[in-house]
């Protein structure tokens, strides 16, 4: 045996040592090793290998490719993407855009929004995308394999030996049997004869492929290597023999040849025979039926491989012609597929998964029903006048229902109005005329035939949303009656407990008189609460019920006032001095089911699930005040557009305009004009039992208090189209409560007096008004009231109005808006604005615009995701137009902003949802602008140089994945609607696009390559969506230019980059080479000139020449990547390692690949892989597996059976001058089985040691284990250039890890097994001596690798590696 080199010297080896780090723990020892070899030998950057030029290869090779029998392989097919729109899904039955508001609208931002929640969602669809991911998002889902059948090993048998043997069968059915037999001596000269019989004890066992063996043993332990085996695959038949001894049967086999076996009774003979048969025909049948499934591509094939004669038939006629059926069984499709066995395959790694996108869609959060059921007072008694009917409530109640939180300290829903009154009692009450539903939407002739009047007037059931809900929820019911004088005088007869029926008749008395007379006016009465939630999950409290009814305070009925009673609602102390009203409020809660029926929207919109000809109920949704937070926004898409009005106080203490003014009752209305006549507008959502809309609304009235205070809420539907003229008008009136007869009959009974007038007009700047408003009230009211102005110096404009109490601001008033149309946020007004100005015809100012961009950059979060596609479109709509680069540069400052804060607040998917359904590039007209995915990429171009805003090209990086999606999606569609599609690559793009998108790869490649330590984030965010975008572009564009890309890409990592360099680059490769169409990019066919006759006179590239990485790019650079990552240390090996096998891993489950002459024609792409791992043999040749026999009654030795650790960095000396011509006999004599490489029919195998420094390993003892010696590793240094696979690089010699090798080596098996008989002839043919030596040693150490050791050393195996995990450091 050679020596390793030593050491040059003593004083090296110190100036070596010197370099390394103090000595710490092993691995940060390994680590600057590994560090001081890169850096004492200089690793040469691989040179670039410029790409086929893929365009004009495939315009050239026309025929050859279209003559192909796999053309499907070399073309991407013709509908690969298209455009398609889907129909927006809503929950309603008609649209929530009111007939005519597209009409009405005339501001550019009320027509935006209404355009985006109309129209439809546009998406591209790739045809093959399912294919673009790992193998495990393959859509023939890789399914976890059955499990495998159940085999009976040797070495585990003596381990199991009390069981029943017999019993331990395949779980699948598999046939096992044993026992004594005597075996005809088949190798003897002579004719067999009772003599050369000898007893052996033979073992049936089925294999893992599904064969069967039949192994012979000199004794029963079966344990033991068996002295033969009989291959059952080969054997045609199995028949009696009696002709040299009784009880005999012959197998007869495929090759002529013959076993003849006897047993010692005729039963066990009769029982051997049928157990064999039954063997034979299983294997017939499974033969049959992978006949019968083998398909067209296999059998062009087979007839290619049949009329060719290979290399090796001319070595060994015999072999080719016996083992030819055999060969073809067992590479038969029906086998396991080798990585179904691999552990990674069967790991569950979601990791590369893309999150599902969803279009956007309505959503609530926690949602109630409440069920209002009844509500009874103590004091009741029949109300009609002949005493006939049920006793009920002696007069009317109302009862208001809404949510507080008090955590908060606001009102989070509006109100919903119940009347629960009998019918008897509803009579008392004057009947209004009835009206239709013709408020402010023009509701259509449809949604009025569903919707009947009748049906909506005593609404029962709501339904509540409640988006974070918690304990600290109260739902609150206020209670009113009919105005009858003070609150204390009201409640007085229902708070005591004896229940005289002379009380309820007076009672009932004057609620009848108060019910004529003053049968609108409503005052407040009494209130009630409860919880809702137990937690802040969301899980309903429905054990809870209502507190006791306790009576309204005229001091405390504002929201605020009910807040502060709520916060004591849970100490009894506090709540025990309330007074009480005696009665009893039955309402229920319960959770909404996804399918409940027949209920309206907040608008009265119905949705699908509504049944028109039902008597059940209809149930209304409330709307929730959903509080203005970025993370609890969502995109708004539906048109809604509510006005909530609160009349909060009016100071009247002070006033000398009116006599009278006490029991103040407050009209409200909504009109569009300020003249004498004009009519207020019909669009205030009326109250139960009256009108589905009215014109006007009252608030309840306080008796006998000059300075009211209110709670009530009002509820209007705004016009789509709001102006100036908009406004609220409050009138006031003085109710008279007194309905004494004394003095004068005559005098007309008034009931109201006015007593005043306010008015607040609805826009200012342009917005509605919603902060909280003190405005002055007026005595009379002059036609034109809206053009009052004070112009100071007591001169006015405008016509005379009197003021009372000298024009100061007594009535207090707060509006909310709810509206899907109009926006509160002032920058984003003012944006829309001036886009509107522009585009009506005024001079686009490029500085004026720029300043309205960069105050977009204030407005604020929830308005910006609110609505979200509506401003990204207008954004890219200006983008598109921008004729100055600085106005395109702050376009896109906007986007990344509003990218970035959707990102910071957790609401990607809001983004993920715009790009894939509702982005839609403008119909492209040339002359009058530009393309966004063209002005994008030149505006990212500028964001990303040196010199601009760091912060900003920060969240451009981090959040790459928006900005190249849009790009994606841009090219797609201008593309498929310009019908470019149809051109040659090379001409879909301008070239200034191609610039562009090289420009821009090329200014992104320095961030990620520089800024991985200062923001790590942000450059791998950037390395995967450039991957993305690269690997899309093959889709579009011209594939030579992407593969340009790609080798500029490549070209700015190099050998010795930190770990994190590596991780991107292998990311990057990973991603582009998950292409669904990476096999066709890689053009799997022959480039050799000229005409080509036979298969194997192709040139098939063994080695990764520059030729073969020019031809077949993809393949050939991540081998020549791998390659150079194996000369790294452990994890860059582990990265490089993974992404090749998880590659090979996706092609052997692609189901459009599935045949073999498939997976051979895509083994050809990957055989340079036998030169790298030729290479790189020393350090896979690794066995620290047990050897072959394992005596079961001995321990499993403790020392890994290793080979000497040659020093890691030597470069191995290729010679294979020593190597004798009948070498070639004997190794083909091997690979027949007609010479064994154990037997000393091999050539002197020292000789070949020394002619190879790495030395093939071959065993020349098949009973002993191979050499193990165990030796200290050193650390020697011999630079030695060696020209392989790398072109000059140094080898590493350092041994590979056990993972690493393994996984190498299901490559190598995969490729082995997949290529074609000639094209593995072939190799042999061409490959020098030490080349074919390595390569059976790679297959020898295959057989190590793989070796089942039984159940005890996977045990202890087990045993072991927990104790190691558990030992610290």
């Amino acid at each position: 045996m050679s020596q390793p080199p030593l050491l040059p010297s003593s004083a090296e080896t110190r100036k070596f040592t010197r370099a390394l780090s103090k000595p710490g723990t092993a691995a940060e020892l390994r680590q600057s090793v590994s560090e001081v070899v890169r850096g004492s030998v200089l690793l040469a950057k691989p040179k670039l290998i410029e790409p086929l030029d893929y365009e004009n290869v495939i315009v050239q090779k026309k025929t050859q490719i279209l003559n192909d029998c796999l053309r499907e392989m070399l073309l991407f097919p013709y509908d690969d993407f298209q455009t398609a729109i889907l129909r927006r899904q809503g929950r309603y039955v008609c649209s929530t855009i009111p007939a005519n508001a597209q009409q009405e609208a005339q501001s550019l931002f009320v027509t935006e929004c209404i355009k985006t929640y109309n129209s439809d969602w546009h998406l591209v669809n790739y045809k093959y995308e399912d294919y673009s991911g790992e193998f495990r998002q393959l859509p023939n889902k890789v399914a976890k394999l059955d499990k495998l059948p159940v085999h009976v090993y040797e070495v585990d048998e003596e381990v199991d030996k009390d069981e029943d043997a017999a019993s331990l069968g395949s779980q699948k059915g598999g046939i096992t049997k044993h026992g004594w037999l005597y075996k005809g001596n088949m190798n003897s000269a002579i004719s067999v004869t009772m003599r050369s019989f000898k007893r052996r004890f033979f073992h049936l066992i089925q294999l893992g492929d599904g064969s069967y063996n039949l192994n012979f043993y000199k004794d029963e332990k079966i344990s033991k290597e068996p002295k033969g085996s009989i291959f059952l695959d080969s054997c045609m038949g199995v028949v009696q023999n009696n002709k040299v001894r009784r009880f005999a049967f012959e197998l007869k086999m495929q090759d002529k040849s013959s076993y003849l076996l006897a047993a010692d009774t005729e039963a066990e003979m009769e029982e051997w025979i049928t157990t064999l048969n039954k063997i034979l025909q299983l294997n017939f049948e499974a033969a049959m039926q992978e006949k019968r499934n083998g398909d067209s591509h296999e059998d062009d094939e087979q007839s290619k491989i049949e009329g060719s004669v290979s290399g090796l038939d001319s070595y060994l006629p015999e072999l080719a012609k016996s083992t030819r059926e055999a060969e073809i069984k067992l590479k038969s499709e029906s086998r396991v597929k080798l990585f179904y066995l691999d552990p990674d395959a069967q790991k569950l790694d979601f990791s590369s998964a893309e999150p599902e996108v969803k279009p956007f869609e309505e959503k609530f959060g926690k949602r109630i029903l409440v069920k209002c059921n009844d509500l009874s007072f103590n004091l009741q008694c029949c109300v009609a006048e002949n005493e006939e009917g049920p006793t009920t409530n002696v007069e009317p109640f109302f009862v208001t229902l809404s949510l507080f939180d008090i955590k908060y300290n606001r009102k989070i829903s509006a109100d919903f109005h119940v009347d629960l009154n009998h019918f008897s009692v509803r009579q008392m009450l004057a009947t209004t005329s009835p009206s239709l539903m013709n408020g402010g939407r023009q509701s259509s002739p449809a949604l009025q035939d569903i919707l009947h009047e009748a049906a909506m007037q005593y609404p029962k059931q709501g339904i509540f949303s409640v988006t974070c809900p918690h304990p600290d929820i109260f739902l609150v019911a206020r209670i009113e009656k009919v105005l009858q004088g003070s609150i204390t005088h009201g409640a007085e007869p229902y708070m005591k407990s004896s229940d005289s029926s002379k009380v309820a008749q007076k009672v009932l008395k004057n609620a009848k008189q108060a019910c004529q007379r003053l049968g609108q006016y409503r005052m407040p009465f009494a209130w009630a609460a409860r919880t809702l939630f137990k937690d802040a999950s969301g899980n309903l409290d429905k054990n809870a019920r209502f507190s006791a009814l306790y009576k309204q305070d005229s001091n405390k009925l504002s929201n605020e006032d009910m807040l502060k009673l709520l916060a004591d609602f849970r100490k009894p102390e506090k709540m025990a001095k309330l007074p009480v009203i005696l009665g009893n409020l039955d309402i229920t809660i319960d959770s909404v089911s996804s399918d409940f029926p027949n209920y309206v929207n907040s608008s009265y919109i119905p949705t699908k699930q509504f049944e028109t000809c039902t008597k059940m109920p209809i149930t209304f949704e409330v709307e929730e005040f959903v509080p203005c937070i970025p993370k609890h926004t969502q995109p708004y898409t539906i048109y809604n557009h509510h006005l909530y009005v609160y009349p909060k106080s009016l100071k009247y203490d002070s006033q000398k305009s009116f006599a009278k003014a006490r029991n103040i009752a407050i009209c409200i209305e909504f009109k569009d004009s300020d003249e004498e006549d004009s009519q207020p507008l019909k669009c205030i959502y009326g109250r139960p039992g009256g009108p589905v809309f009215t014109r006007s609304a009252f608030a309840a009235v306080l008796h006998h208090h000059q300075n009211p205070e209110f709670y009530d809420e009002i509820k209007i539907e705004l016009p789509t189209q709001l102006h100036e003229k908009h406004h609220l008008l409050f009138t006031f009136f003085h109710v008279s409560c007194d309905n004494s007869s004394k003095g004068s009959t005559k005098k007309k009974d008034v009931v109201e007096t006015q007593v005043g007038y306010s008015w607040l007009p609805l826009l200012k700047d342009g917005r509605v008004v919603t902060s909280e408003q003190h405005i002055p009230v007026s005595a009379n009211l002059p036609s034109g009231y809206l053009g009052y102005q004070e112009l100071g110096m007591g001169r006015h404009y405008g016509p005379e109005i009197k003021w009372v109490d000298g024009s100061k601001p007594l009535l207090k008033v707060s509006t909310h808006l709810v509206s899907t149309v109009y926006t509160q946020d002032q920058h984003f007004h003012n944006f829309f604005q001036y886009c509107q100005k522009t585009e009506s015809g005024a001079q686009a100012l490029g500085s004026e615009l720029v300043k309205y961009l960069k105050s977009l950059h204030a407005m604020e979060g929830h308005v910006m995701i609110a609505f979200l596609p509506t401003i990204l479109n207008q954004l890219f709509r200006v983008l598109t137009r921008a004729t100055q680069e600085e106005v395109a540069v702050n376009v896109t400052r906007v986007i990344i902003h509003v990218v970035a804060q959707c990102h910071e607040e957790g609401l990607e998917s809001h983004l993920r949802s715009y790009v894939k359904y509702a982005y839609k590039a403008e119909p492209y007209i040339a002359s009058e602008y530009k393309t966004v995915h063209e002005e994008l990429t030149k505006s990212m171009t500028t964001i990303l140089k040196p010199s601009a805003d760091f912060l900003t090209s920060n969240k451009l990086l981090k959040y790459s994945w928006f900005f190249f999606e849009v790009l994606i999606k841009s090219m797609a569609q201008h593309l498929i609607e310009n019908s470019k599609v149809k051109l040659l690559r090379n001409q879909r793009f301008p070239a200034s696009y191609h610039h562009a998108v090289e420009t821009v790869v090329n200014m992104l490649m320095p961030h990620i390559t520089q800024k991985f330590r200062d923001n790590p984030e942000a450059s791998k965010n950037a390395n995967h969506s450039l991957a993305v975008f690269i690997k899309r572009c093959f889709t579009f564009m011209d594939r030579g230019f992407v593969f340009k890309q790609i080798n500029n890409y490549i070209s700015c990592f190099a050998p010795g980059d930190p770990k994190t360099l590596f991780e991107y680059k292998f990311e990057f490769l990973r991603v582009v080479c998950n292409h669904e169409h990476y096999i066709p990019l890689n053009l799997p066919m022959p480039f050799g000139k000229g005409r080509i006759q036979r298969y194997q006179d192709l040139q098939l590239d063994y080695a990764l020449t520059d030729e073969f990485c020019r031809n077949h790019f993809l393949v050939g650079l991540l081998l020549r990547e791998v390659g150079t990552a194996l000369q790294e240390f452990r994890e860059v090996r582990l990265i490089a390692i993974g992404v090749l096998k998880n590659l090979l891993i996706k092609h052997s489950f692609d189901d459009r690949y599935a045949s073999r002459s498939h997976q051979a024609r895509i083994a050809t792409l990957y055989l340079p892989l036998f030169g790298l791992l030729i290479e790189n043999v020393q350090r896979i040749n690794v066995r620290d597996v047990s050897p072959f026999p394992v005596n079961p009654g001995s321990t499993v030795k403790e020392e890994s059976l290793t080979l000497p650790a040659v020093n890691p960095i030597v470069t191995p000396q290729k010679s294979g001058s020593t190597l004798d011509a009948s070498l070639h006999k004997d190794l083909f004599g091997a690979i027949s089985g007609i010479a064994s490489p154990y037997t000393n029919s091999t050539p002197n195998i020292s000789s070949v040691r020394n002619a190879d420094s790495r030395g093939s390993l071959i065993s020349t003892d098949s009973g002993n284990s191979l050499p193990e010696r165990n030796s200290e590793k050193s650390n020697s240094l011999d630079k030695h250039q060696q020209s392989g696979t790398l072109g000059n690089s140094v080898v590493r010699c350092d041994k590979l890890d056990q993972s690493e090798i393994k996984s190498l080596l299901m490559c190598f098996l995969y490729i082995l097994k997949s290529m074609s008989d000639d094209a593995l002839f072939t190799y042999w043919n061409k490959a020098s001596a030490s080349e074919l030596m390595d390569f059976f040693t790679i297959l020898e150490v295959c057989l190590h690798q793989f070796q089942y050791m039984g159940k005890r050393y996977i045990a202890r195996n087990d045993a072991c590696q927990i104790a190691a995990a558990g030992q610290p450091g």
